[in-house]
Parts: C-alpha cells; structure tokens; sequence
C-alpha cells in the first residue's frame, strides 16, 4: 500500500474474452477511448445479476476517465422486445408507458448506486432506420436472406463465426432468441427482421410491416455513435453467446473494412445464497429488494468485493459485512479528518498508487479495497493524508460518496424530525437538570436504534 503521489500511470490491462487472455490495452486513439455496453430490455425492475454488468462498466468507465482525455460511453435501451410486448399486454397497459416507467426505474435504481449516466443512451425505437439500412446492406453483400416475410444472416456466410464465443461452428445451436424455423437455411442462422402482426409494434420495412431482431440493434447502435471500429465492448457472460457472437457477425460482414469491438469484456454470473437466481427458488431479488435492507453503497461494495470475472454469491451475511466495513471506512475518514462529502473533497489529491494499480490489473477491486483497508489504518490512527487518500482511492470505484455524518445518520426520512425533535426535547431536560427526563429521551431514542454523542460542540447522532 502506498499513499505517496504519482509518478507515472500504470499499465491498464485488461481480459479479452475473444483473445482469452489479459492483455495490455491499447486503445485505436489514446486521446479519445470508446466503450459500448449492453443495456436493459426495459419491462420490468432490474435485479441484482443485471447490476453486476452496469458495475463493472461504471468502475471500468471511471477508471478509463482518470487514465485518459476524453472517454466516449454508449449503453443502450432495448425498448422493442416480445418480452416488453407481453408484459405490456399482461399489465393492460400500452407498450410506451411500459418502457418509460421501467425506463425511469432503471434510472433511478443505479443512480441509488451511484452508477454514473452513459454519455449516449441510444432507444432502439429510435434507430429503426439505422438497423434496417444494415440489413439491406446484410442482404445485398451476401450474408443475409429472405424468407417468408423474415430476414435472416447466415451464419455460414461467415467463416470466422464462433471466433468470440470458442465455439466450433459445427456444433453450434440456436441460441436465446433464436427461433428454429423451416424457412431458415439452417438451424443457426439468426433473425435480422420478423413479420408483426396487428397486435405487435411493427415498422414499415422493403420487407414487409415488421420489428428488428435483438441481435441487429446493437450492431446498429454501436455503429452509429461510435463507428465501425471501437475500443471496448462489455456485458455479462451470458450474452457472449449468442447476442454478441452474432454482434460481431453481422457488424463485421456489414463493414468488412472495421474491426468492430477491439476488446470484449465480461463478468461472471452472481449466486444468491450459492444457487442461480431464480423466481421459482424463490431468491430473486431486484435492486429495490436489497435496497430495502440496506444502504445502496453495502450493495455496491459487496458486489465488488469479488473480481468482475469470478463468480460472486450474494449472501445476507456478506451485505452485513459490508455495511461493518462502510462504517469502518467512514469512521477513518472522520478520524482523519475529512468530514466533507466525495463531491466536496479536492481534485488535486494524487489518486493513491496501491488502488490505481489494483484497478488497472483488470479492475481487481478485491486487491483495491484492501488498500482502501490498509489506508484507512492509518487514518484511524489520525492521519489526514491517508484519510484524503482513502476518499481519492474509494471514489474511484464510486465508493464513499457521502459525509461520515450523512453515513451515520442514514438517508434522509421523514422520521428524522421526530428524532431532532427528541435531541432538542433531551438537551432542554439537561439544561433544566431534569436528568431523569434527559436518560429516558437517551433511552427512547436508543431503542429506535440512535446513537447520541454528546460533545463540547453540542450532541450530534448516527444510526446503529
């Protein structure tokens, strides 16, 4: 651990999964770094699994900014889905008002987590036009084809197929999302554009009224903010096959002279309680579930306490730890000196070499937060300098953004007044030398779990 100033900036590398292996990275223009993930489909909350992905961006993204001049990040929405379709039908509600609302749900639920917005968040609605020109253009170069009212790639057409993913092309199955028609060529080519009917979202198209397939929206996303070539593409292990296999296809066939994505990173899966998360187990639980129990940084520091790339348990024991660990480093913070919160702490500070060189080893945060361990020693032992390093190395990973009283107290509520009230009620007791009345104001407040602390300065609380 080392709180010392900079001398250079470290090396980032990071693990490509087409490449299976941790590289150096170099980005296609050092002044300027461009990231594509993959968004929501928005017709429901967001669940804990979705989180680790836009975590992983948000640490990489932080990161990149503090390495370089100008960092360019893309993450989409997916509004245009059978899966939306359903659950609007499901819900008696029309498919707009679906998407907004869990849109804005979305967009609450990370900002909780201090997940930072994406320079451009482009709405596949909105970029009909864009995936039906790469279709056409699919069509035309020999890679895609008609049939039936739908238009399909074909997965033969492109003999680097299953480069990404380490699948032999020979033994490739239809994946998510891909249906198994007769009119397809075979069994793995992948919807380009299917045919609506009346009651579903359709578009007017050369090949008939229809709506994109999930594959072609990220492609035409991508391309249009970011070009034919770009530097980072992430998302969870789950879409590496098919969603950005087929990405990759049919970006790379559409713009033979592009590279695409240059890197491509991915993070596990997340367990709860050691099983796979799931509505029928009875362990599925969205942000607003945990966020429930605990404040939004437990959640943050807990998902990042394990590598992107391993598998993370989520368990109730480790949020509690946490939390115990959050209250260690805010009490650091306060014993060293620094009361202020993240967005009022100076710029000039230098980031401490012991986080950023654990970050940019493949962003092991593991390694990060035991510096953040090792510097938070010091300040509890009262120095400044590691207490200012602390909050430099945390921010980083969009770690203690609050003031260690805005920590001890908890997110504002309405039952805050009740408590001042008390304070108030306890300090006029003491002044009247009602001791009695002051120890049963004490005790009443304890029992809603508030902790006074009675200084020269006047009596300030916190929350157990």
């Amino acid at each position: 651990m080392s709180d010392a100033p900079q001398r250079s900036q470290p090396t980032l590398s990071l693990h490509d999964s087409q490449r299976r292996a941790t590289v150096p990275f170099e980005p296609i223009n050092p002044e300027h770094v461009t990231v594509y993930y993959c968004g929501p489909t928005v017709y429901d909350l967001a669940h804990i699994g979705n989180l680790r992905a836009m975590l992983t961006a948000d640490v990489l993204v932080r990161l990149l900014r503090h390495l370089y001049p100008r960092v360019t990040f893309v993450r989409n929405i997916t509004d245009v889905d059978d899966k939306i379709t359903a659950r609007a039908r499901a819900n008696g509600e029309d498919i707009a008002t679906l998407t907004q609302r869990t849109t804005q749900e979305f967009h609450a639920d990370l900002a909780a987590l201090g997940v930072l917005p994406p320079d451009i968040e482009p709405r596949a609605t909105h970029n009909i036009g864009e995936m039906q020109a790469m279709i056409a253009r699919l069509i035309d170069n020999g890679h895609a084809y008609e049939a039936e009212g739908h238009v399909l790639f074909s997965v033969g057409s492109f003999a680097a197929y299953g480069a990404l993913s380490g699948r032999n092309p020979d033994e490739l199955e239809a994946g998510a999302r891909v249906e198994v028609a007769p009119y397809k060529k075979a069994a793995g080519d992948f919807v380009l554009w299917k045919p609506s009917d009346a009651d579903q979202p359709g578009w007017d198209s050369p090949w008939g009224r229809g709506r994109p397939g999930w594959h072609i929206e990220c492609s035409a996303m991508s391309h249009r903010y970011l070009g034919d070539s770009f530097d980072i593409h992430g998302g969870g292990s789950d879409l590496l096959f098919p969603h950005h296999e087929n990405e990759r296809a049919q970006s790379l066939c559409c713009f033979p002279g592009g590279r695409f994505a240059n890197y491509w990173v991915h993070n596990a899966m997340l367990l709860v309680d050691g099983e796979k998360m799931s509505k029928s187990l009875g362990n599925f639980l969205t942000i607003r579930d945990v966020l429930a129990q605990a404040p939004a940084e437990a959640l943050r520091l807990l998902l990042l306490g394990a590598q992107y790339r391993s598998t993370l348990n989520y368990t109730q024991a480790g949020l509690a730890e946490a939390r115990r660990t959050l209250d260690r480093f805010y009490r650091a913070l306060e014993a060293g000196g620094v009361t202020d919160a993240a967005s009022a702490a100076p710029t000039d500070v230098p980031m401490p070499s012991g986080v950023l060189e654990a970050l940019a080893d493949d962003l092991n945060t593991p390694k990060a937060i035991a510096e953040l361990h090792a510097l938070a020693d010091a300040a509890l032992a009262g120095s400044h300098e590691a207490a200012v390093a602390l909050r430099q190395g945390a921010g980083l990973m969009g770690l203690l953004r609050a003031s260690p009283g805005e920590w001890f107290r908890g997110a504002a509520s309405e039952g805050d007044d009740v408590i001042d009230a008390l304070i108030a009620e306890r300090l006029a007791a003491r002044k009247a030398r009602d001791f009695a009345r002051a120890d049963a104001l004490r005790d009443e407040l304890q029992a809603k779990g508030i902790i006074l602390e009675d200084t020269r300065e006047g009596t300030s609380w916190r929350r157990a």
